[in-house]
């Protein structure tokens, strides 16, 4: 007579291990985009030779990952520059942007006066701006933040106005019955609410930063990873141009991954 054997459990110490492990989504969003990736660069490097493209109009992978490695000292240090921009420029358009948002929700006289110039603004090409924060700030890299700054304040205004006005009614009506101070309905209720919106305000305006910091050393720089695409384009060094590509690649898929990360740990979404 066989005897019903009891699986044997794990220590806590393995179940915890255990949960700390991937699951299978989470691998397959990294292993998918990576394969992909692969697919591509495979493809890129046939491509070249199978039709014949000329070097100086698109070098093979190879070449400018050659090109990337011998220049790398020069890539990171101008990645650097690049990168102080665009964070200034994101953490001021942030703060800017919330606290504009906050006003215009708070203050209908600002919402009929101020958000019809806001829209206005935003219409304005970003582009045509630049040479005149170079005129008015010179260039150095003040002229570089302010263009990040710019190309990524609007999405964070929006967000944050959505956001507040998108709070329950039926919670606002609980605050008020239970007579809570406006500071503590704006911190208890408007903030979490609003949150997971300006979130995603800010994780439209990440890449829009670095768009912004490129024109800006596009225009008027001495150093930079726009400066350097400029400098390659001009000696006709296409690899070089691709890897500096590549690398501001890299570098705004970094900063949205730190954003998309500070955006996790607001983990609830409405109420």
């Amino acid at each position: 007579m066989n005897a019903h054997v009891q699986p044997t459990p794990l220590p806590a110490a393995g179940r915890r291990a255990l949960r700390l492990l991937p699951s299978g989504d989470a691998w397959r969003r990294v292993i998918d985009p990576a394969v992909l990736c692969l697919m591509l660069a495979l493809l890129w490097e046939r491509a070249v030779d199978m039709f014949g493209i000329k070097p100086y109009l698109l070098p093979p992978l190879s070449k400018v990952l050659e090109s990337l490695w011998a220049n790398r000292a020069a890539l990171v240090l101008q990645s650097w520059v690049t990168t102080q921009e665009v964070l200034a420029g994101f953490a001021m358009a942030v703060i800017g942007g919330i606290a504009l948002g906050l006003a215009i929700h708070a203050m209908p006289l600002l919402r009929r006066a101020l958000y019809p110039l806001v829209v206005v603004f935003q219409g304005l090409p970003k582009i045509a701006l630049a040479p005149l924060m170079v005129i008015w700030f010179g260039y150095g890299s003040a002229s570089k933040i302010l263009m990040a700054f710019l190309f990524a304040f609007f999405p964070v205004v929006i967000a944050t106005m959505g956001g507040l006005a998108g709070t329950p009614a039926h919670l606002i009506e609980h605050f008020k019955a239970i007579r809570a101070p406006a500071w503590t309905t704006f911190r208890r209720l408007y903030v979490p609410a609003a949150l997971p919106s300006i979130m995603d305000g800010c994780r439209s305006a990440m890449p829009l930063a670095v768009i912004g910091a490129i024109v800006g050393e596009f225009v008027g720089s001495d150093s930079g990873l726009g400066h350097l695409i400029l400098e390659a384009n001009a000696n006709g060094r296409t690899d070089y141009l691709f890897a500096a590509l590549i690398v501001v690649s890299a570098v705004a898929g970094l900063l949205y991954l730190l954003v998309e990360l500070a955006a996790k740990r607001i983990w609830w979404r409405g109420f």
